[in-house]
C-alpha cells in the first residue's frame, strides 16, 4: 500500500509540475492562449503547434464532434509528432479515400469524459502504476508515470510523453503529446 501512495505522490507531483500553469495562469499552447471558455476546436485552431492535427480533424469530418458538449479528453499530437511519422504518411491519411483510417487514428487519441491530471494520477496509482484508458475508437491506451512525466503507450507499443497537461476546454481537457499514437 505504501508503494501505491508513493506512486500517487510522485505521479501527482510530475503532473502538477507539467500543469502548474493551468492552475495559476492562462495556459499557452503553440504561442496562443488556451481559453477554458472555448471548445477543443476553437482553441486548437489558434495553436501554431497543432496545424496538422486541425487539418486532420477537418479532413476526417470530426470538427462537429469535437465542438459538441463532450466532455472529451484529447491527447493532442503536435506538428512535430506528425512529422516524425514515416515520410508521406500524413499526406496519404489526408486523402479523401483514407477518411475512415484517419478518423480511426484521431479518435484513438480521444477518451470520453474529462480525465485531468488529478484523475489520471489517481487511476495510475489505483492501477498499481498503470491506468488503461478506453478510447472513443474502441482501443486502449496505457498511462504510466515515467521519464519525468506521464507516458502514454498505444496498442502497438509506441509511446508518447505528455508535454503539457490540463489544458482545460469548455468541453473537456487536452493533454499535449509528443508522438502520434496508433491503434492495432
Amino acid at each position: 500500500m505504501q508503494t501505491k501512495h508513493k506512486l500517487a505522490s510522485i505521479g501527482l507531483a510530475v503532473l502538477l509540475g507539467l500543469s502548474a500553469a493551468s492552475s495559476f495562469a492562462q495556459v499557452m499552447v503553440g504561442g496562443a492562449p488556451m481559453l477554458a471558455s472555448k471548445d477543443i476546436i476553437d482553441n486548437a485552431v489558434n495553436s501554431k503547434d497543432h496545424t496538422t492535427l486541425v487539418a486532420a480533424v477537418k479532413a476526417a469530418g470530426l470538427v462537429d464532434t469535437l465542438k459538441s458538449a463532450g466532455p472529451f479528453t484529447v491527447f493532442a499530437p503536435t506538428n512535430a509528432a506528425f512529422a516524425a511519422l514515416p515520410a508521406g504518411t500524413v499526406d496519404t491519411l489526408l486523402k479523401p479515400e483514407n477518411k475512415g483510417m484517419l478518423s480511426g487514428i484521431l479518435t484513438y487519441h480521444v477518451v470520453a469524459g474529462k480525465v485531468d491530471a488529478a484523475a489520471l494520477t489517481k487511476a495510475i496509482a489505483d492501477g498499481g502504476g498503470k491506468a488503461t484508458l478506453k478510447t472513443v475508437a474502441g482501443g486502449n491506451l496505457t498511462a504510466m508515470a515515467g521519464m519525468g512525466g506521464v507516458i502514454i503507450t498505444d496498442e502497438k507499443g509506441g509511446t508518447a510523453k505528455v508535454t503539457i497537461a490540463d489544458v482545460y476546454q469548455s468541453n473537456g481537457v487536452i493533454h499535449v503529446v509528443d508522438k502520434v499514437l496508433l491503434p492495432k
